[in-house]
């Protein structure tokens, strides 16, 4: 799988990267992370190809981040791994869109600088194929598993 971006389909920016990287043409796979969470180790290898911490990726002003414990962690090495646990335990917490590449190119996709990023790391790896099979695509908050031609 060469591209997959993780998504809310109620989130209006997840909306936004799918349509953004649609019209480029890239081929990718829909993982939509409030039913299919990422695993601790995921997470921890999506924070390394993003040079991030938890706390960068986290969703601080949700409800459940006060049932997660978010307030009592600090944003340092010695809570990284209960930052970690929080995340892979409520991963509405996960900011989104994340997309990643099999090169490496990871982004979080809120904005169309961090979009052209997976845009141009995919023509240069030869991702966009205007004929492709969508593999998901989100469309006013479903997700389609049909062809397309």
């Amino acid at each position: 799988m060469p591209v997959e971006i993780w998504v809310n389909p109620a989130c209006s920016k997840c909306r936004s990267a799918t349509a953004a990287l649609d019209a480029a043409g890239v081929d990718y796979t829909v993982r939509r992370y409030l039913d299919d969470p990422p695993t601790r180790d995921e997470l921890a290898a999506v924070l390394e190809r993003l040079g991030l911490e938890p706390w960068h990726i986290t969703r601080t002003q949700e409800a459940v981040a006060v049932e997660a414990g978010l307030a009592e962690l600090t944003r340092t090495a010695a809570d990284r791994d209960r930052w970690l646990d929080a995340l892979a335990a409520y991963p509405r917490l996960i900011q989104r869109p994340i997309i990643t590449a099999d090169d490496g190119t990871t982004v979080v996709g809120r904005d169309e600088e961090a979009l052209a990023t997976v845009v141009a790391h995919s023509v240069d790896q030869g991702r966009v194929d205007q004929g492709r099979v969508d593999q998901g695509r989100v469309d006013q908050g479903r997700v389609d598993q049909g062809k397309r031609a």
